[in-house]
């Protein structure tokens, strides 16, 4: 029994030792918070009042609405023909868990301490997730089926605010355009606007009178989108349950990321893992106007 008493201090913990512990809770936590505090400004920009918990794998459709032409009006007793409405499946998207992973060795550790080389570079890694996330949503935006024109962005935005109204002619909504910031340079040339940002978005507040207008490269040039807010669904798996129990995935109250930072003695590395599924997209396709800048 003395024996073996003696061969488990072999293996203990020296005094004053610095574990994986010390290090994951802190940053993971920090970093989590405002990744979580990004998405909830997001979520308020693009009005979307919930995000819907869903489990992993869970499929979402996107719907397409066709309403053939009214049937002319009959008289007293003739047959009355009918008009056909037909929902139909426009596109399905699964959703996946996005994985991301960087490896920090203790070289780059020692050459310019833990806070560039573990903390600074995790913030790189931030803004490429945050990236992928605003991706998804111009995809799914450009998969839109309404369209307008016109000579210049003004007219476009115009039209594009008129076939909003038509489509939503029952429902009280509020408009949001996504443009090319060249489009908006051209169109601004000297005047000056005010900007703001949120989850790297630049946007401008009542832009033309119209709406909320989102400034993007992802936008393709003279080619602005529209839709109302109340069309963009959000949704996202919790980080929590087995999987955030087998990697030791730490997440805010919101549980819209997970994250842990481990060390690995034998590669002398320290491991960032971030693990999220969170996508916004537009409920109906036809909803989402795509307009076209002609020129003169």
């Amino acid at each position: 029994m003395k024996k073996k008493l003696y061969d488990l201090q072999l293996f203990a913990a020296e005094t004053g030792a610095s574990l994986s512990t010390d290090l994951e809770p802190a940053i993971s936590i920090d970093f989590t918070s405002r990744i979580s505090q990004n998405i909830r400004e997001l979520r308020d920009l693009l009005g979307v009042t919930n995000l819907i918990p869903m489990s992993a794998g869970t499929d979402i459709k996107f719907y397409k609405w066709t309403v053939e032409n009214l049937a002319e009006q009959v008289e007293e007793g003739d047959e009355i023909k009918p008009t056909k409405v037909k929902r139909a499946l426009n596109q399905t998207i699964t959703l996946d868990l996005d994985k991301y992973r960087r490896v920090t060795t203790a070289e780059a550790i020692q050459k310019v301490g833990r806070t560039i080389a573990v903390n600074e570079s995790d913030d790189q890694l931030i803004k490429k997730v945050q990236k992928a996330v605003k991706t998804s949503l111009y995809t799914m935006l450009k998969a839109g089926t309404g369209s307008a024109s016109g000579a210049s962005l003004q007219i476009v935005l115009a039209n594009l605010w008129a076939k909003l109204q038509e489509y939503y002619e029952d429902e009280d909504v509020t408009p949001i355009f996504f443009i090319n910031q060249q489009d908006v340079a051209d169109y601004l040339g000297t005047a000056q606007i005010t900007m703001q940002t949120a989850f790297g978005f630049t946007y401008i507040e009542n832009f033309l009178g119209l709406g909320t207008a989102i400034v993007s490269p992802q936008v393709t040039a003279k080619q602005p989108i529209a839709t109302a807010k109340e069309n963009i669904r959000g949704a996202y798996v919790p980080m929590s349950g087995d999987v955030a129990r087998t990697f030791n995935l730490t997440a805010d109250e919101t549980g819209l990321i997970g994250m842990t930072h481990s060390t690995a003695t034998s590669t002398a590395t320290v491991d960032t893992l971030i693990m999220s599924c969170v996508k916004f997209f537009p409920e109906f396709a036809d909803g989402v106007f795509k307009g076209t800048i002609a020129g003169e």
